[in-house]
């Protein structure tokens, strides 16, 4: 055997086990993906009540939106978070912390409300971690593997091999598909052999393995944040703090109102809140306000609670959040999940993601029939 075919047999043998043996776990996260960019749109139609919004505008005070939210938590959930409009249509969007043993991988279960912007009335409230979205974007994140402590987690992490696994299974299946004898175009054929199953594998491959091989090099990036950015030579993203302080309870009674804190943290950076967080437990209490001042980014006002004393504020990346987002993580989802992308890839991605199942199922019989033939040829022998 020359070195050549040798070294084809070995990216045969790496290209089945990869196919065959992680087939169980690479069809669910190629599938949960292609339903999860369009996420949105299938929230929209299965939960309709929540964004039947009565006008564009968020006329109400941030008060009374937050007194609409808890008198519909009541005594399930404690208002935590109350999110404004991002776009005009947009329900008001409140968190509150359920009481009672922690939900999934440790974290505190939320109970979130839908507000009608112009009137502060309450279209609907859930707890969204226990709906099927949710649990896809779990089961695609995470494999629904648990996490422990406040790392990424094990299924993230394991979901981050399996990527490398996808990206090394596209690689090789190139460079079998590849033909042996005549140019390029040759291999563009439909059939490239007697077999439908056969051909099949091999077209399809072809034309989804580049694309595979960006989604699956983007997840490695997402689920390897630090690794990733050191690779790349950027500054390792801000994470969220560390400890106890990260999931701490919200004050049972706070000091002021909310529309006191509003009122000093729009004293302090005059303009429009798009985000409010209450004080929780811990040293010196406070409010968290985002306030967008006219075109500018949103910045984050603190108010201790207790002496009503404002903190120095700091910009927040747009849309909210904790982490501040650096290019090229956003980049990097955009591309994996399409966002803000453009149909065409959307679309694009939502077909290549069922292409792993069609793919390794193929695989499989293919390798089933030649078994079969060999074992065949061999009793023919004998």
């Amino acid at each position: 055997m020359t070195p050549l075919a040798r070294l084809r047999r070995l990216w045969l043998d790496a290209h089945l086990w990869i196919g065959a043996g992680l087939l169980v776990v690479l069809a669910p996260l190629g599938v949960t993906g292609s339903i999860l960019v369009w996420h949105d749109q299938i929230d929209h139609a299965l939960y309709a009540q929540r964004y039947a919004t009565s006008g564009p505008a968020a006329s109400q005070p941030v008060e009374t939106y937050a007194t609409a939210a808890q008198a519909a938590f009541g005594a399930r959930a404690q208002l935590t978070q109350l999110r404004l409009p991002m776009r005009p249509g947009d329900p008001v969007v409140a968190v509150g912390r359920m009481a009672g043993a922690p939900g999934v991988g440790g974290r505190p279960r939320t109970l979130n409300a839908w507000i009608d912007p112009p009137t502060a009335r309450v279209l609907d409230t859930a707890e969204i971690a226990q709906q099927g979205t949710m649990i896809i974007h779990r089961l695609h994140g995470t494999l629904l593997i648990p996490s422990s402590g406040n790392g990424p987690g094990l299924g993230r992490q394991v979901v981050g091999w399996l990527g490398w696994a996808m990206f090394v299974s596209s690689a090789t299946g190139l460079w079998l598909w590849w033909p042996r004898h005549g140019g390029f175009l040759k291999g563009l054929r439909w059939r490239r052999g007697a077999s439908t199953l056969f051909n099949l594998h091999h077209f399809v491959g072809f034309w989804v393995c580049l694309p595979l091989a960006v989604l699956s090099l983007t997840g490695v990036y997402i689920s390897f944040p630090q690794t990733s950015h050191a690779l790349f030579g950027a500054p390792p993203p801000q994470q969220r703090p560390q400890g106890p302080g990260r999931n701490a309870p919200p004050l049972a009674k706070t000091q002021m109102s909310v529309g006191q804190a509003v009122a000093l943290a729009q004293a302090q950076t005059p303009g429009v809140v798009t985000e409010l967080n209450t004080p929780t437990q811990g040293k010196d209490p406070a409010w968290r306000i985002s306030i967008r001042p006219g075109a500018g980014a949103p910045r984050t006002v603190q108010i201790v609670d207790a002496t009503g004393q404002v903190k120095p504020s700091r910009e927040r990346p747009a849309g909210g959040g904790e982490r501040v987002a650096d290019p090229t993580s956003k980049l990097m989802r955009q591309v994996h999940d399409g966002t803000d992308m453009g149909v065409v890839w959307q679309t694009i991605i939502t077909v290549v993601g069922v292409m792993p199942l069609l793919l390794g199922v193929t695989g499989v019989v293919m390798w089933l029939r030649r078994r079969a033939r060999k074992r065949a040829i061999r009793h023919g022998i004998a």
